[in-house]
């Protein structure tokens, strides 16, 4: 690797020769600040707060895209590079609507922790014009309120990030602003609700749909019997939104502060992950064996169900026909589990806690009502149920670990790594392989599917059959296999699809980790990590396994594939229309 000499703030230094002022300082131990800048995402020196001296260039240089030569010297934090930071965070502050104790945001806004950093007061400098801005929340799972933007793109670039691009600038000069094309909302593009654009935001310009004061309201309804599910990535995030380190399972916390909050029960969508496998895997061997549509391409990510009904509605038979986990907790909570209690389904609530803005336009959908009824009735993010345990005053960090409820809490490794990308496709083989061969003893862990890569290709002697299958995360690396599909070269039997790159861990509803972190930090890794953790440490491994999802079938379903089963578990799809 070629190689250049620097010196940074007096500090000599030897980098490679690829790189920028802002990596090398961060090599050096020197945190640049920064604020449009996302790695490999958005790196487009707009916002100018990375601004650094160079010794002999004619003005100060944004660190984040200037390039690193042989003999440079670099001051990152002279008196002039400190007046040129606070005179453009007196620029933003001239126009933003500055609302910071009633803001989602407030402790958790880069653009305030720049301001305190830097010394900018609150009272601005300047006076900008702040015209009253429309708040778009015409989608379910989303709010743009343009008057807390501060026009780094970064959205922008995580639309354009998942192939989708439906937000941009719009209008020139001061009126510049985020939008979609002719000003229509956003609710009539082709957005897929995937919520990447708010993990990405550095400010509360952009924030999932709040529906914790719904919950709060039926949770102290006595004719409600309110039930809640937190899905499997969720115990490898919640603890980040109270301070605990970055990949921390607090799965028995979580089960704790859930009850403390009122819910009648506190169940796990790892129940349901472990049903969506009996069904996903027998649709599998059944379509193998029968010469069924090949590949058939997993149906839990309804970001990635909303993207193929939006772009390829040809390639929907390929789709599994199984609900999603969420879905599938709701059915079997509104018709077994409620037959069971005695408990009409007009008077349960299943509230849902999930990482994924998408959800929220889940339940909503067409065909996903078992009991008559919605099977959700609500779906927070986690970043909502963090602010429902503070509201409630819970002491989160110093609770004990409980238990989910049975049975609907009972659970096996395969199920906890859903929220990882590659975990569905390695729970489903777990199960088929043994279905097939009928030997116990058949493969638990394929690790070929794991990993964060936006693409993995592996392929199984399962028996007879030589099963290829491929795994995808982040939504241009599903087209990139649907592309091959639909020119006929996709050899696998077998395709995971997860909307988020990373997977559900990485999910838009996930707590908010600033870009200083996000540039730095390997977060999908670390969160997938604590979930892999867990189901090496189970007895259980596998699906079928679960004695209570065993006691489901026998009660109820009758077999995996059963009319009984296509009723209550089974959904269709359908093209959706929207700009693109």
């Amino acid at each position: 690797m070629d190689m250049v000499n620097i010196k940074i703030n007096g500090m000599p230094m030897s980098v490679p020769k690829n790189y920028t002022i802002l990596q090398a300082a961060r090599e050096a131990g020197i945190d640049i600040p920064t604020l449009c800048y996302l790695r490999e995402i958005n790196e487009i020196g707009a916002c100018r707060i990375c601004v650094v001296e160079v010794k002999g260039a004619r003005s100060l240089v944004a660190s984040c895209v200037y390039p690193v030569n042989e003999g440079m010297e670099v001051f990152t934090n002279t008196p002039k590079v400190q007046k040129s930071r606070r005179l453009t965070l007196e620029l933003i502050l001239s126009n933003h609507k500055r609302r910071c104790l009633s803001c989602e945001r407030n402790q958790n806004c880069e653009l305030q922790q720049l301001c305190y950093d830097l010394g900018v007061e609150d009272e601005s400098y300047f006076d900008g014009d702040n015209p009253e801005t429309a708040i778009d929340a015409s989608c379910a799972h989303l709010v743009r309120d343009n008057s807390k933007c501060v026009l780094c793109r970064r959205c922008v670039a995580a639309c354009a990030e998942q192939g989708i691009g439906v937000i941009g600038t719009n209008a020139r000069g001061f009126d510049s602003h985020i939008g979609c094309a002719f000003e229509m909302p956003l609710a009539n593009t082709s957005c897929v609700s995937c919520g990447q654009c708010i993990v990405a935001c550095p400010t509360g310009a952009l924030t999932e749909k709040d529906q914790t004061d719904e919950v709060w309201e039926v949770l102290s309804d006595p004719e409600k019997t309110v039930v809640v599910q937190a899905a499997p990535s969720i115990r490898a995030t919640l603890g980040e939104a109270f301070g605990m380190p970055i990949g921390t399972n607090v799965e028995g916390k979580m089960a704790a502060a859930l009850r403390r909050l009122g819910f009648d029960k506190v169940f796990d969508t790892d129940f349901a992950a472990d049903l969506t496998i009996m069904e996903e895997a027998n649709e599998l061997v059944e379509r193998i064996k029968e010469d069924g549509t090949l590949p058939m391409i997993t149906s839990c990510s309804p970001g990635w169900v909303n993207y193929c009904e939006l772009y390829y509605p040809e390639l929907l038979p390929h789709l599994s026909s199984c609900k999603s986990p969420q879905q599938m907790f709701g059915a079997i909570a509104k018709t077994w589990y409620a037959k069971r209690e005695g408990i009409d389904p007009k008077n349960m609530v299943v509230v849902s806690i999930m990482p994924c803005t998408a959800k929220k336009f889940e339940v909503g959908r067409a065909d996903q009502s078992a009991a008559g009824v919605p099977d959700v009735d609500i779906a927070l993010t986690t970043r909502e149920l963090a602010r429902m345990i503070k509201k409630a005053k819970i002491n989160f960090a110093n609770l004990p670990d409980e238990t989910f409820d049975s049975p609907l809490g009972e659970a096996t490794g395969a199920g906890v790594i859903f929220g990882a990308t590659g975990g569905v496709m390695e729970a489903a083989l777990r199960t088929a392989a043994e279905w097939i061969t009928g030997d116990p003893g058949a493969p638990v862990e394929f690790k070929e599917v794991r990993g964060t890569a936006g693409i993995k290709e592996a392929a199984y002697q399962v028996g007879d059959l030589n099963i290829k299958v491929a795994a995808a995360s982040g939504l241009k690396n599903a087209a990139e296999l649907l592309e091959k599909i639909k020119r006929g070269e996709a050899d696998y039997q077998f395709i995971e699809v997860m909307c988020c790159p990373g997977g559900c861990v990485n999910g838009g509803g996930q707590p908010i980790q600033p870009a200083v972190v996000r540039n730095n930090v390997d977060l999908r890794t670390l969160r997938a990590k604590a979930l892999y953790d867990e189901d090496a440490g189970l007895a259980l491994r596998k699906s079928h396994d679960n004695p209570a999802i065993q006691k489901v079938y026998e009660d109820f379903l009758g077999k995996p594939g059963s009319h009984v089963a296509h009723e209550v578990l089974h959904t269709s799809y359908q093209e959706q229309k929207g700009y693109k």
